[in-house]
């Protein structure tokens, strides 16, 4: 598999992505300027997390509008993976090509801390290779992290199996304390129909080493390792929220 890393005008999370692709998971992976972007020969591509066009307007508003996303869309249609990562999740969501909004955290606050999330689904290309109702450990780092979207689009995600990832406790409970910035049933992660579209707040990325994780853990290893598998598709059936 051969994957492009898109890099935006504030973007800081590439080259974190990058070094798990290429040197911890052995993946051909190449970095490109969104300008340049041309999908051909790419299996798959990763909108990474920072702070695109410094998040004005609202954060991914500006970088919704590149011309790379036209190219994002023909690889989706085609049911090549498209990865966005908290600012790249915030792209998606601006793009329409994932549903709902981010908004400013509850508290108005700039969060970075681990967590814990719950896979709710193993349809999509980061959870495929993950078993349902399995409790992962990610760290997350946003300021416009709050999922919301009307109350019949949620119920429509779940019973779609749409919801990927949710906020718990240490316990796998999805409850108001674990809940780090106000999102609608705790929602962390989603993805379109498909699976193939996927956008997550978490950071998967820094947290792909043991080196690097104060719990020792390597989860966020698990999620690309999914992308490089996924074959479209899984159970993507699921509870409600």
């Amino acid at each position: 598999m051969r994957i492009a890393i898109l890099s935006f005008p504030g973007s800081n999370c590439e080259l974190d992505t990058l070094h798990v692709l290429r040197r911890v998971l052995g993946v051909e992976a190449d970095l490109i300027w969104h300008e340049a972007f041309d999908p051909s020969g790419y299996d798959a591509a990763i909108l990474p997390g920072g702070f695109s066009y410094g998040d004005y307007l609202r954060a991914g508003a500006i970088a919704a509008h590149s011309p790379a996303v036209g190219h994002l869309r023909s690889m989706a249609e085609d049911g090549k993976p498209v990865i966005g990562i908290c600012n790249g999740f915030q792209i998606l969501t601006e793009a329409g090509m994932l549903p709902g909004a981010l908004l400013r955290n509850e508290g108005l606050n700039f969060i970075c801390r681990w967590v814990s999330l719950r896979v709710e689904s193993n349809g999509s290309a980061l959870t495929w290779l993950l078993p349902k109702g399995a409790v992962i450990r990610l760290p997350i780092a946003h300021a416009e992290g709050r999922y919301v979207n009307n109350a019949s689009a949620i119920r429509e995600l779940w019973r779609n199996g749409q919801v990927i990832l949710t906020y718990v406790d240490d316990r796998g409970d999805p409850t108001p304390g674990a809940n780090p910035n106000g999102s609608m049933d705790n929602i962390a992660g989603i993805c379109n129909r498909e699976g193939n579209v996927v956008g997550l707040m978490p950071h998967p990325e820094r947290g792909s080493e043991r080196i690097l994780s104060p719990f020792g853990g390597e989860d966020g290893l698990m999620l690309f390792e999914s992308l490089l598998s996924f074959e479209g598709g899984g159970d993507r059936s699921c509870g409600a929220g």
